[in-house]
């Protein structure tokens, strides 16, 4: 028993056009967003409604209150009486510089502290050099 099979043969067949379906415009539109990719859309000019604004300027003043406490002045009201401390006047010599009229002042404390009470006290310019007959107000110092 033999089987035996013959060759079909081949031809083509004619290109089929797709018929035009009317779809409603809904459906459209779905059908599009699947297939095509997606659009830019361009952007127009920010706008703020009355409550963003709100929320905008509530939060800029948040913002600088926060500042003004972290970087605000560091002087403190106390009921205490603060401590006074009395001067004495002092006339620049030749040679002399406020580092060593510092340390003659305050013999057992910190120059620099006192170097920074005396241009304070005496309205220096930082860097300013002294001038011989120059008066000077320095702090008296308790001494131990």
């Amino acid at each position: 028993m033999s089987i035996t099979h013959d060759e079909l043969p081949l031809f083509d067949l004619p290109a089929q056009e797709r018929p035009i379906v009317a779809r409603p415009r809904h459906l459209v539109a779905v059908a599009d967003e699947v297939t095509a990719p997606p659009r830019e859309v361009p952007a127009g000019p920010v706008r703020l409604t009355r409550r963003g604004r709100i929320v905008l300027v509530v939060a800029a003043l948040a913002i600088i209150t926060a500042l003004m406490v972290v970087f605000g002045s560091g002087t403190a009201a106390t009921s205490d009486a603060g401590v006074v401390t009395g001067t004495r006047s002092v006339t620049v010599q030749p040679g002399e510089t406020l580092w060593s009229i510092a340390g003659e002042a305050n013999p057992g404390g910190d120059i620099r502290d006192t170097m920074a009470d005396i241009v304070r006290l005496n309205s220096l310019v930082d860097g300013e050099t002294l001038q011989m007959g120059t008066k000077l107000s320095v702090p008296v110092y308790a001494t131990d």
